[in-house]
Order: structure tokens, then sequence, then C-alpha cells
């Protein structure tokens, strides 16, 4: 057992005392903070924050891009049994203002680019603001990045002095993490000390880390598979951190991998599908040949290893873990991945679990599938119909407390006697590997009474080529897909087209029909007969996407 105690402060304490040397959490271009400079940075921070009167129990929000600060803050904010409450960079001003409220916060830590989602906004709550990228105390008023930078720093972060011990106990609040559902509703997820930390020590039995893990931070540390895999997880094991210091670009994330080297990485299906569909799949349909050979199983797999081969040395040569989590992977990016031989697994969790429930290393993948479930954790299928298909069902230490302040929501959440509904719909095979179907409140009930999962259907159409992103929807007993179109790719297949700029009126009249019924009859010669499409939509703008580029639902099943 890694912590002899389940809390964040014993965690960071006994890491800092195993590995003071070793490289922390830095950025990809600087730094060289090592876990003993860390300790010393949270400890000051903590003073500080003790000193603006946070206390026990006190909620301290996080709205900041993801840097080493970041971090830093969280563990300062646990050692002095204060609770964080990390909020996503992509909230809209009205939900953070909602968050902040519903959560009580006294202090805020906000990054440089984020401030301005706090202007205009009334919170007689809030007492400090400080700058996440500093560490200085923004004033009241409106400032431009600029001039932020500018504001002097408050904290020592030099200060050796002892922080006095705080009665930080695991059943402790940890933790307020407010979800980005589809539903249109944030719920905050209250997480312990032993939440966070048993799930980061027990996802340790799936993949070990350990000092020599090298980690690149791609995805939003307010997200829970972030937060918990991402940093609790290394700094647990002695691993090192690095951040990027602007949005994760593909012209940044290429030099940084070169750099960095990584042999971990966490990311939603969105980074490795974009990353098949603009690079890989182009190559492969480049030429006769190529075309000739993907008709064929052998070639198929011929040509699929020789680009893994190089999508590995993209990745920097010696990625071993590239876990892949949030949504439902492409069946087809999938099949590449394996034939490929990257390194990838699939995992499945939820914030409410803080979020790891099941999952698989990398030689342990099964396609389409999750896994079992993670070594402590008890998972069951609820009231299985005829396919072994129900709810999935959850037991574990990792489980949360509830939802902050919503006593009705959490009697609808938990059974009587104590299993978490996931709210997803299963199965789990003869082996204990779990698949999933889709979540329950996305499930259609098809004329004669058949399931049927629009992700999957979704999953599909955003394999055709013209297709960037797609919603299937029922509308007046109609099955219809509403599809955002990749106007670079069209540009190419209509030469007619002048330039990039033009929008979808230029594929008006026949032209437009005749790509509307190609896609029909795409997907129906693909799914069963109850899911084949009876409409395909053209969805003009993107569609509007919560802070973890979920699309929202809620807004299109009108």
């Amino acid at each position: 057992m890694i912590t002899e105690k389940l809390t964040l402060p014993d965690l960071l304490n006994r890491s800092c005392a195993l590995y003071p040397n070793n490289l922390s959490l830095n950025f990809v271009t600087q730094g060289d903070r090592t876990y003993r400079q860390l300790h010393r940075e949270v400890n000051a921070l903590a003073r500080h924050l003790a000193g603006l009167g946070v206390t026990k129990g006190d909620k301290v929000a996080i709205l900041s891009a993801s840097m080493p600060n970041w971090a830093i803050a969280q563990f300062a904010i646990a050692t002095i049994g204060a609770i964080a409450v990390p909020v996503l960079p992509g909230f809209s001003p009205a939900e953070v203002k909602n968050i902040l409220e519903h959560a009580e916060v006294k202090v805020l830590f906000v990054s440089r680019l984020l401030v301005k989602t706090l202007e205009g906004l009334d919170l007689p709550l809030l007492k400090h603001k400080i700058l996440a990228n500093t560490l200085a105390t923004i004033p009241d008023g409106k400032y431009s990045p600029e001039e932020m930078d500018a504001l002097a720093p408050d904290v020592d972060m030099t200060n050796d002095a002892p922080m006095p011990p705080a009665p930080v106990n695991e059943k402790d609040v940890a933790s307020i993490i407010y979800t980005s559902g589809t539903t249109g509703f944030s719920k905050g997820v209250v997480l312990t000390h032993e939440n966070l930390t048993w799930n980061a020590r027990q996802s340790h039995t799936i993949q070990p880390v350990g000092p020599r893990d090298r980690f690149l931070s791609i995805l939003p540390m307010a997200h829970a598979f972030e937060n918990t895999l991402g940093l609790i997880l290394p700094l647990m094991y002695g691993s090192s951190v690095y951040y990027l210091d602007r949005v994760p670009t593909p012209r940044l994330l290429v030099p940084a991998m070169q750099k960095v080297r990584p042999t971990v990485m966490l990311s939603v299906p969105l980074v490795i599908e974009k990353i098949y569909k603009t690079q890989i799949a182009p190559a492969l349909r480049a030429s006769a040949l190529t075309r000739l050979l993907c008709r064929t199983r052998a070639g198929r797999k011929l040509l699929h290893r020789a680009a893994g081969r190089k999508l590995a040395r993209t990745f920097g040569g010696q990625l071993e873990f590239f876990g892949i989590g949030g949504a439902k992977l492409d069946a087809t990016v999938e099949r590449f991945l394996r034939e490929a031989r990257f390194p990838y697994s699939i995992g499945y969790g939820l914030t409410e679990t803080s979020p790891l429930i099941a999952g698989a290393n990398p030689s342990h993948t099964f396609f389409q599938g999750v896994g079992p479930a993670m070594e402590g954790v008890s998972m069951k299928i609820d009231q299985p119909d005829e396919r072994g298909e129900g709810e999935i069902l959850v037991k574990g230490r990792g489980v949360m407390q509830g939802y902050y302040r919503q006593p009705k929501l959490n009697a609808e959440t938990f059974t009587p006697d104590g299993w978490f509904r996931t709210g997803d719909l299963g199965s789990i095979d003869e082996r204990g590997r779990l698949t999933i179907r889709g979540r329950i409140k996305t499930m259609i009930l098809g004329s004669s009474g058949e399931n049927i999962y629009p992700e999957e259907i979704e999953s599909i159409i955003n394999h055709f080529r013209f297709v960037d992103e797609s919603l299937v929807v029922e509308k007046s007993g109609r099955l219809v897909a509403m599809v955002h179109l990749n106007m670079e790719e069209l540009e190419k297949h209509y030469r007619h087209f002048k330039n990039q700029a033009e929008n979808y009126k230029s594929l008006a009249g026949d032209y437009l029909e005749e790509l509307q019924q190609e896609i029909r009859d795409y997907v129906n010669a693909r799914v069963s007969n109850f899911s084949r499409l009876q409409l395909v939509l053209v969805q003009h703008e993107p569609f509007e996407k919560t802070p973890s580029m979920k699309i929202k639902r809620f807004l299109y099943n009108k």
C-alpha cells in the first residue's frame, strides 16, 4: 500500500519523502520542479490561504487552464482541510456564476485568459481572487491579461517554514466537481479524500506507473479523468507530469511529444479520431495501390502496421499507455489502433465514481469493449434483458458521497441497498468484461419495442468521409440524423468550390440532396433494420458542446 492514510496531504508528504529529487510538475517548455520543491510550494500556498481566512470545510474554486499551479492549488487547499471546486474552463459565465454560488465559494484561483469570464458577475460570497499563473491577488475591477501579468505575486514559494498539520481524514470532502452533462444541468459531485486517492491507487493495478514514467497532460485538470489518473496517480508513484502552456493544438502537441517522449497519455476519443480522420485515413486513400491493399484483410493490416510505427514515432517513440475515456471510440479507429499495435486502452467511469470503474491495459483490450471491473469495484447489470443488457450498477470506495445539496436526486441515484446507478446501459460477458451500449436517457425505443442506441449509429455516420460530427434523434416517430459536414473535404471533392470560405449554400440543389441520400444509404447498409435512418438533415453550425466536448443533446431533442 502506497499511502498509509488515504488523504491527499498524506499522499503528497509520502511521495515527496520517497522521490525528493524526481521531477514532479512542469511545463513542457520550461521548469525543473522536483518533488521536494513541489512540497515546499504547496505548503507555502497553504499558509497563504490560511492567512486569507480559509479554514477546514471552506470552498476554494479553481477556474484555470492546465498548469503546475493548478495542481499546487488543489493540494494546498487539501492541506488545510478546505474543499476544492474545480471548474471546467469551457463553462459559460452564467454557469460559472451558478457553480460559485451553489458551492458557496470563498476564494477563487483563475488563470489570466479566464478572468474575463467573471466580468459583470455579482458574487457577494467570493472574498478573494488569485491569479493562477503567478499567484498574485487580483484586485476588483477589469484588467487586461497584460495588466494582470504585472501584478506582483503575494506568495513566497521559497518559504520552508513547516505547515502546521490540519486534521484531514479519509472521509473528509476533498472536492466538489460540477459535471458538464449533456442534459443541461450541472450537478456538484461530492468526492472525499478516500474516493480520489483509493481510485488512483487501484488504477495502478490496471497499468502500473513509477518514477521513470512521463505523463503529458492534454485534458482539462477539472475533469475527473485527468484529475485522478493524470495527476493524483502519477504523484502517488513518483512520475513526472508535463503541461502545455497553451491550448494543445496539433501544431504544439507534436513538438511537445517529441521533447517529452511521454510513456503515458490520457485522451478523449475525439483526439485520436481526428488524427485518424485527418492524417491516417487520407494517406490510406492516397493511391490506387493503398486503396487496393485496404480491400483485403492482410493488405489492410500491413498498411495499418506501417502507419502505426509512424504514429508511434510522432508520439515520441516511448509511449506505453494511451488511455481513452469519456465517450465511445469509433469502431474503425479502434480497428486501426489494434492492427497498428498502438498501446491504447479503453477505460469506463464517471465523475461520480472518482472516476475509474473498469478497464484493461493495452495487452488485454478487446474490440469495442472496456474490460473487467477494477480491483475492489463491484459491478453488476440491473434487470438484464434477453441479451444480458441493462443498467450498470456499481459499488466501491471510489463512489461519491452524493450530489451537493441535492437530497432528492441522491435518493434516486442510489438503490435501497447502496448500489450507484450509472445511467449507462451495458452487458458483462462470461469473462467479466464490460461492454457499453449507451446512456439510458439517450436510448430510443423503436416502434416494435427495440432498443436503439444513437451513439452506435453516430459512430458509423462520423466515419463517412464528408461528416465532421453528427447527432441521431427521434422526430415525429422517425429516426433522424443531423450532420455537420467537413467543408475542407467537400472542397477537395467538389472542384467547383472556389475556396474554403464558401458555406453550405454552395452545396445547393442536387449536390446536397445526393450527399444526404449517400449518407443515408451508407449508414442503413451498416445498421440493423430497426436502426435505419429515415432522414438526414444538414446542421449548418457546429453542434453546441459541453466543456468536456460532448454534444448538448437536450438542445436538439426538441
